[in-house]
């Protein structure tokens, strides 16, 4: 395992708190402002800032032959569903719910892993299966409940975790030869082409000038959660230490949780707190691997 430097620590924790605190940032971007173009133009805004980091890296973003198949089937889930489920889910949803089931993700790699590709998960994995089954039916039940309440916008989150998490395994899987600062360029290009077509055909009669406040959130995505921190997870990401960026992920939702409450004055009520401490439980299963036994 490779230490971190100070520096490098205090990156990590830039990242987290730049998304954590992206949740309730993005609320307030798609109150009143079509999510999907929301979602577009921040990736639009973004594409140049990794174009100049990619050259500022002396990465090559060219394509490598016959490979172009395989950045699409690694952009659909890993980008698009992720970004146009989840946009829909923040719409619909308080922030810091959003938060608590995006973060399922973990859960959902293991299941994938299982269905898909053979592997078997071990008893700590089914412990966390069972942990974010019951956190994410304990926040359904309380949408249904509500009168208020909007069950679509749970299911959209959960969607989105799930390709997240499908689109994490084949990402491990993948032997694409190209800097991953290249790669994840060009799944933004491609997922920023079928986002500007969704809206397009979506959204173009509800399309107008964003007020002040949502035009805050599309650049601080474009430059902060796209420019920023994506880049900067991707020069931290290979010698990270495990047990660092797992807690990393866990406190993302927590902060999404609180920053909610304390920025729209939302208000979580037990179902969010009791779903919130098992889906920390589902993801301390599956992300927080034991030491193993040292032998004499």
């Amino acid at each position: 395992m490779t230490s971190l430097s100070r520096k490098d620590w205090i990156l990590l924790i830039l990242l987290t708190l730049c998304w954590g605190i992206n949740w309730p940032i993005m609320k307030i971007g798609v109150r009143d402002f079509p999510p999907l173009t929301f979602r577009a133009l921040s990736m639009l805004g973004a594409l140049p800032i990794l174009w100049l980091a990619a050259r500022a890296q002396g990465a090559s973003l060219a394509i490598p032959r016959g490979r172009a198949g395989e950045i699409i089937r690694l952009a659909v889930p890993n980008m698009l569903i992720w970004h146009m489920f989840m946009i829909l889910g923040v719409k619909m949803l308080a922030s810091g719910r959003a938060a608590i089931l995006g973060y399922t993700m973990p859960v959902w790699a293991v299941l994938c892993g299982l269905l898909f590709f053979g592997e078997h998960p071990g008893r700590r994995a089914w412990i966390g299966i069972g942990c974010a089954l019951a956190g994410a039916l304990l926040l359904l039940s309380s949408e249904f409940a509500a009168l208020s309440g909007n069950p679509l916008g749970s299911v959209f989150a959960l969607i989105a975790a799930a390709g997240w998490g499908y689109g994490t395994v084949t990402m491990k899987r993948s032997r694409i030869n190209m800097p991953t600062i290249a790669l994840t360029f060009w799944m933004l290009a491609l997922t920023t082409s079928a986002m500007a077509l969704a809206c397009t055909v979506l959204e173009s009669n509800a399309w107008h000038n964003p007020a002040p406040a949502a035009w805050a959130a599309i650049v601080y995505n474009a430059l902060i959660i796209f420019g920023f921190a994506h880049v900067v997870w991707f020069g931290l990401a290979r010698k990270l230490p495990p047990v660092a960026s797992s807690l990393s992920v866990m406190l993302i939702p927590v902060l999404g949780v609180f920053s909610g409450a304390w920025w729209l004055d939302e208000q979580p009520h037990w179902q969010d707190y009791a779903a919130m401490a098992l889906i920390l439980a589902a993801m301390s299963t599956v992300l927080l691997k034991p030491r193993p036994a040292v032998h004499n």
